[in-house]
């Protein structure tokens, strides 16, 4: 990997390049030190993007209360987008909008997906005690009223904020 970089950097003229950017996996922080090593003028740079998640990724594997609720967030919509009368709903509800936003990023897809769930959590309670739902054969599976309790859990919306 290090002498890819290096050819680059020749590509480019050495005068020419004065930072890499590159992702903090450890072989890439080692090629950063060599290169800086041979290379006077280059700095290595750690991507920022990279940073962020990974200390996303940290909240959700070491605060217990980010780990939960962020479960009890997956639980809702991959219920709800399992079963496309219940997208319907959804869809009806929010007025056409998604809940899940995939980006470049994956750990803070889930933080994401969970501040869309809080934004239409007028909607989603709606849909839990419209008629609609009521007369829906969804209302009688474990599953369901597993999700149906979290979207009714106080605690759930508050450890969302």
């Amino acid at each position: 990997m290090c002498k890819m970089i290096d050819q680059i950097i020749e590509e480019f003229e050495e005068e020419n390049v004065v930072e890499i950017v590159t992702d903090n996996a450890a072989n890439y922080k080692v090629v950063g030190a060599m290169l800086m090593e041979k290379k006077e003028m280059l700095y290595w740079t750690p991507c920022t993007a990279h940073c962020i998640d990974l200390i996303i990724e940290d909240f959700e594997k070491k605060k217990i209360v980010h780990h939960e609720t962020i479960s009890k967030g997956k639980k809702v919509t991959q219920y709800i987008y399992s079963k496309t009368s219940i997208i319907s709903l959804l869809q009806y509800f929010t007025k056409g909008k998604d809940f899940v936003r995939p980006i470049v990023t994956r750990f803070a897809t889930s933080y994401l997906t969970l501040d869309y769930l809080m934004e239409n959590k007028g909607a989603l309670i709606r849909i839990f005690t419209s008629n609609k739902w009521a007369s829906s054969k969804f209302t009688k599976t474990s599953e369901m009223q597993h999700v149906e309790e979290v979207v009714r859990d106080k605690e759930f919306w508050k450890n969302i904020v």
